[in-house]
């Protein structure tokens, strides 16, 4: 019997009703850990190249790790990977919450889902055993009352619940999936592909005690993290403000995305601040298993046009700009409403702003007219235009509604008119909310990362450019100098390097970035101690790194195959045009030492700096030599 993990996954073929376990053995765990890891090296081994992510042919990964469940705080993240139906590149969202670890009480550290129901169904995995339910009755339900009706139905209260609501039932490209209603898998449309396989939820519950190798050792590091991580100061301020408290400071240091992109300061940034939330509709602060930040925001309005219910959470920051500056929507009461409505209907509140700002644009610019969006004059600023448009993306109203939930790419591809200008994806994937123009390191990661644009590949710039405790914290890995956030060069192209390894290596051991260094309490020698202690093995940083730098080669490899390259390694047009205001007025990317960092950056991870591929040499050196099949095929259909 393993230590800190069960050996089982779960396979569930959706097409035949069949059940089946496998054990993988302890190579394959140490190997890639779980989460990201695990979930790339089996849909390497078993995805066909070129299948279309909406039919039966996609494979869907939920997938835990070695150490997830552990009592201590930030051990609960937990992947759902497959081919992305909105970028047709990798597939990939995070959550936190209960669900994960509840996972691994059940008895399985992941579960891999194949095939097509023929009609609505739930997965029920309980100690041990996977039951394939019927979901016909609560098929078209919004989030909450379908989570209800599973707990009703399992008579089992404490079940864990992570399921899709009307915009992954009618396939929106970036429709996410949400457990305990308020923690989601946010990006690259997981939901649209549990949609596509009549797969409303997957419920867990389990009451098997997770053994640990060293149970003293273990005891005594939950104790000593567990009051590190409550008094570390920047964890305090999560507590009381959460994620909405880099409202005003991303603001003030003029990259706040604002007006699509167009400017990074929003004059009423304050209005839709953490501080003014804190003042007026939060309810409570709530956290993951066993959280000593509880970093979480449970808002509540009992009346008036946005009335909101604290059961569905609260805003992030990714939501306060996606739905609240990049529209210059300065009501926090609709903002609030709007990401209620997202995790009702199971959107990620990222693209969806996007989505929202490219027709406020468009419609702006004269290319969408009043005739298009129902009479709702669809400009910056409108809290009603943004309420509907999730609304129209959500059921894919026809018209606009219907265009939209197709991503920016797609939309602008059929609109024409210059509307691609607007659209701002990469590799068809939105843009989150944080502008590269004022971190360099940022704008690499959105142009590198297999999923797309994502702002958690990697650490922002910010924390490293002035000496401190975050650089101390980076220290191991032989980072000594801070380096200004807008450098671009050798140096940003080492520190990215090193940087996005430690990044990927959370998402493969389900580690929370709010509880991590190098800007947060848990350092990298005490995560190393924590995997010794829960698994026995005599692991390093040296091979933790390696799991890490594993993992986004693998990730790489797999869109080599699906046929993307440097080209689709970039960045939008606008981000390399001024910035209209703001502390930063007038700054852009430079597109010369833009391409130049790309370079480097490929040649840092021993990649081919024409396409990036990896050499043979690499992929040998990573014990990753069974994907080199892919590569030469590449090379040869080049």
């Amino acid at each position: 019997m393993p230590d800190g993990y069960n050996g089982k996954i779960a396979r569930v073929d959706l097409t035949s009703r069949t059940v089946k376990v496998e054990e993988p053995g302890e190579v394959v765990y140490r190997t890639y850990l779980g989460g990201g890891g695990l979930a790339s090296y089996y849909l390497l081994r078993e995805l066909k190249p070129g299948i279309d992510p909406l039919s039966a042919d996609n494979i869907l990964i939920f997938a835990s790790s070695v150490i997830s469940g552990v009592p201590i705080a930030g051990m609960v993240r937990y992947t759902i990977a497959a081919k992305s139906p909105l970028t047709g590149a990798y597939g990939e969202a995070e959550a936190g919450g209960f669900w994960g670890p509840e996972l691994k009480f059940s008895g399985f550290d992941a579960v891999i889902v194949t095939g097509k129901a023929a009609k609505p169904c739930y997965l029920w995995i309980h100690d041990g055993q996977v039951e394939i339910r019927s979901a016909e009755g609560i098929w078209g339900m919004e989030t909450g009352p379908a989570q209800e009706m599973i707990r009703e139905e399992l008579k089992e209260k404490r079940a864990r619940v992570a399921l899709i609501g009307p915009a992954g039932e009618n396939r929106v490209r970036y429709a996410c999936v949400v457990n305990e209603l308020k923690h989601v898998n946010g990006r690259t449309g997981m939901g649209a592909v549990m949609g596509s396989k009549l797969l409303k939820a997957v419920a867990v519950r389990g009451t098997n005690k997770m053994t640990s190798h060293d149970p003293e050792k273990l005891r005594e590091l939950s104790k000593e993290l567990t009051e590190l991580i409550g008094r570390h100061g920047p964890n305090m301020v999560l507590h009381k403000l959460g994620t909405s408290n880099l409202v005003n400071a991303i603001n003030n240091q003029g990259i706040l995305p604002t007006r699509n992109f167009r400017t990074g300061y929003f004059e009423k940034a304050e209005m839709i601040s953490g501080e003014k939330m804190a003042e007026t509709i939060l309810k409570r602060e709530e956290g993951c298993y066993a959280c000593a930040v509880r970093c979480k925001r449970s808002v509540e309005i009992l009346s008036g046009p946005y009335a909101t219910s604290g059961k569905y959470g609260g805003p992030e920051y990714e939501t306060l700009s996606s739905l609240g500056s990049l529209l210059c929507i300065d009501d926090l009461a609709a903002i609030a409403k709007g990401n209620e409505l997202c995790n009702r209907y199971t959107l990620d509140t990222i693209s969806a702003g996007v989505a929202i700002g490219f027709a406020m644009e468009c419609y702006e610019k004269g290319i969408l007219s009043r005739a298009d969006t129902e009479g709702i004059a669809f400009t910056f600023g409108n809290p009603e235009a943004m309420l509907k448009g999730i609304e129209w993306i959500a059921y894919r109203k026809p018209g606009l509604g219907d265009l939209l939930a197709e991503g920016v790419k797609i939309a602008a591809a059929r609109i024409g008119k210059g509307s691609e200008k607007f659209a701002l994806h990469i590799k068809g994937q939105e843009l989150p909310m944080h502008d590269p123009r004022g971190k360099t390191g940022q704008g690499l990661s959105f142009a590198v990362s297999p999923t797309g644009a994502d702002h958690v590949r990697a650490p922002h710039d910010t924390p490293f450019q002035v000496a401190g405790p975050n650089l101390g914290r980076i220290a191991p890995l032989g980072i000594l100098e801070p380096i200004p956030a807008r450098e671009l060069g050798p140096r940003k192209a080492r520190n990215f390097t090193y940087l996005h390894f430690i990044w990927s290596l959370y998402e493969s051991l389900g580690v929370c970035n709010f509880v991590a260094g190098p800007v947060w309490a848990l350092t990298l020698p005490k995560l190393v101690e924590v995997v010794q202690a829960v698994t026995g093995w005599e692991t390093s940083l040296w091979e933790l790194m390696k799991v890490g730098e594993r993992t986004v080669t693998m990730a790489r490899v797999f869109n080599l195959r699906e046929g993307f390259g440097r080209l689709d390694d970039t960045l939008p047009d606008r981000l390399f045009e001024p910035l209209e205001s703001g502390a930063l007025q007038g700054k852009g990317l430079d597109r010369g030492e833009f391409d130049d960092l790309l370079t480097l950056y490929y040649e840092a991870m021993g990649w081919d700096p024409e396409e990036g591929v990896p050499t043979r040499g690499k992929l040998a050196e990573l014990n990753l030599f069974w994907l080199d099949e892919y590569i030469r095929e590449r090379r040869r259909v080049r």
